[in-house]
């Protein structure tokens, strides 16, 4: 009986043979916690009485979400991560290093792994053919400790993306249309397995937004199989070495299979307070805003920079709006300011801050004020996200969120594209 990638991915790690349904214990490659989730599982490995981890290379804190900390009680607990990491060897991504999803894929993750993250955008790494997936921090702290999980396998639905989307249509357009498709609850403890023939043929950008946010479908994984595009950008990355092709067998059972024509699509809007409570840009009426927040783990990315800088450059952002633009990672951030790209988006009246997870998280550097309202290329919309509860949070693109920024209301920018 054939096998789906993520039958396949977690055979190879439970040293058996299992399928859909099956329980197993697993060995994990790369183990990961971020300053929100990181000081509970610290407290845990403590109670557990372990001092030390399986595998240091590859076990990371990231201080990312509040970084630079804003307040005196974050800065206690990034000195626990500090200090727990320097004791026990292992890695630290310190503040200003990035978005703990973005620096998964540079450096530590690969086709064929099993990656578990106390953060539910762990599954980015999918994008590269790897297992990945959030746990809560115990779950997180045995992974540490041991190198090891226990996973239930699970059912997957295989999604093909076919055909190219039209000028102004994105990635981020396409999974905000596959949510609003299927619900938030659509793909609860599933893997979402990505093919079809525009998805052979995307990019490893729009790959790592596709999978980044597979979570907000209720999935478990968002899986691409691993090929030449995949190669190219370990390649760059300095991880020739890391590749291995990663498919499903022509045979592999699906517990459903979703077909998208992606030339018939339009840019995509998600409205308060739910991911799934979608609308194409053309038909949402006319929404001010506020703020326009471009960035984050989901659109952080150089091409996204690019896209924006594009759409903005000799211009200025209209007199009402506040514009954020934070980098996913240093790595990007200094490839954008060596192409101009920084340059172009602070001419227009962007604020461009240090790479991190500040006012996507809703823990400073944008929190919302009452009854405002924010466009921004994160990956949740939840009431309250970014840091006040009585604001509102709309989803797009970032082409959408830059020309937005000039119009000053949500605005479909093929108009200019």
């Amino acid at each position: 009986m054939g096998k789906t990638i993520s039958e396949k991915i977690i055979s190879s790690h439970a040293g058996r043979d299992v399928s859909a349904g099956d329980i197993a214990v697993v060995d994990v490659d790369v183990v990961m916690a971020q300053d929100g989730t990181g000081p509970l599982a610290v407290s845990q490995l403590k109670k557990m009485g372990f001092e030390k981890v399986k595998n240091p290379a590859k076990s990371i804190f990231f201080i990312d979400h509040a970084a630079p900390s804003p307040r005196k009680e974050l800065s206690n607990s990034h000195t626990v991560l500090r200090q727990y990491a320097e004791n026990a060897g292992m890695v630290l991504s310190e503040v200003g290093d990035g978005v703990c999803h973005q620096i998964l894929v540079e450096n530590f993750a690969s086709p064929g792994d099993i990656v578990i993250g106390a953060d539910s955008h762990t599954c980015t790494p999918g994008a590269l053919g790897a297992f990945a997936t959030g746990m809560g921090s115990t779950d997180i702290a045995v992974g540490f400790a041991l190198a090891k999980t226990w996973l239930m396998v699970p059912q997957t639905i295989k999604i093909n993306f076919n055909n190219a989307p039209s000028k102004g249509v994105y990635s981020k357009d396409l999974i905000i249309y596959l949510i609003g498709k299927i619900t938030a609850e659509g793909a609860t403890y599933k893997a979402l397995e990505f093919n079809g023939s525009f998805a052979k043929n995307m990019t490893i950008d729009d790959r790592f937004t596709i999978s980044n946010m597979a979570v907000e479908a209720g999935a478990k994984a968002g899986i691409f199989e691993s090929d030449e595009i995949t190669k190219r950008f370990l390649t760059l990355q300095g991880r020739a070495g890391d590749f291995k092709e990663i498919a499903a067998d022509k045979d592999a059972i699906y517990e459903q299979i979703i077909d998208i024509d992606c030339s018939g699509l339009e840019p995509m809007i998600s409205m308060p307070h739910t991911v799934d409570n979608v609308c194409p840009v053309s038909k949402i009426e006319k929404v001010k805003i506020d703020q326009v927040l471009i960035g984050t783990c989901t659109n952080g990315r150089l091409v996204d920079l690019r896209i924006a800088a594009e759409i903005l450059k000799g211009k200025k952002v209209n007199k009402n709006i506040r514009l954020i633009v934070v980098p996913a990672s240093r790595k990007v951030y200094l490839e954008a300011l060596k192409e101009g790209v920084i340059e172009s988006l602070i001419e227009s009246g962007a604020a461009v801050q240090s790479p991190g997870c500040g006012p996507c998280v809703g823990v400073h550097q944008g929190i919302l004020g009452d009854g405002e309202v924010c466009l921004s290329t994160q990956n949740r919309n939840f009431k309250g996200r970014m840091g006040n509860p009585d604001s509102f949070i709309y989803l797009s693109s970032p082409a959408t969120a830059a020309y937005s920024a000039l119009k000053g209301y949500i605005a479909d920018a093929r108009e200019i594209l």
